[in-house]
């Protein structure tokens, strides 16, 4: 049987959790998650956590946030103005928006906090700073 190595499309199973055993996401009621290993698809500890398994086996892997989503940075977490947000937008705590940078890109944005005149935006991953584990399943190698 051979191993799961780079280059190779895989199907695997997945459930993540939290430090705590809090599930944030699972593919056991979904079809399995393929991706290329190597292609950049998936985080890396994830992608490097399937290299070497072979059809039907199951690990357990603990990433660190430098090897999942990356630390938190707090450049990625700003104040705005509530006048500045167009009219349409009442913010929420919690709400995701997107908003466009002034080089044209868009960034993904969360609204953390609400202060009178001020709404605090985070850019970071919901899951950035974590430390994660997955419960992973290699189903086929393609």
């Amino acid at each position: 049987m051979s191993q799961a190595k780079d280059g190779d499309e895989v199907k695997i199973h997945y459930t993540g959790k939290l430090h705590d055993g809090t599930v944030f996401d699972s593919s056991q009621d979904r079809p399995p998650l393929e991706f290329k290993i190597g292609g950049g698809n998936v985080i890396p500890g994830f992608e490097q956590g399937v290299v070497g398994m072979e059809t039907g086996d199951t690990k357990t892997i603990t990433l660190p946030p430098k090897e999942a989503y990356g630390p938190r940075r707090e450049e990625l977490v700003v104040n705005v103005k509530s006048a500045d947000f167009p009219e349409h937008i009442t913010p929420a705590v919690g709400q995701r928006l997107q908003i466009s940078q002034p080089d044209g890109n868009v960034a993904n944005v969360m609204i953390a906090d609400i202060k009178e005149d001020m709404v605090t935006l985070d850019a970071n991953h919901p899951l950035a700073g974590q430390t994660l584990t997955f419960d992973i399943e290699l189903v086929a190698i393609t």
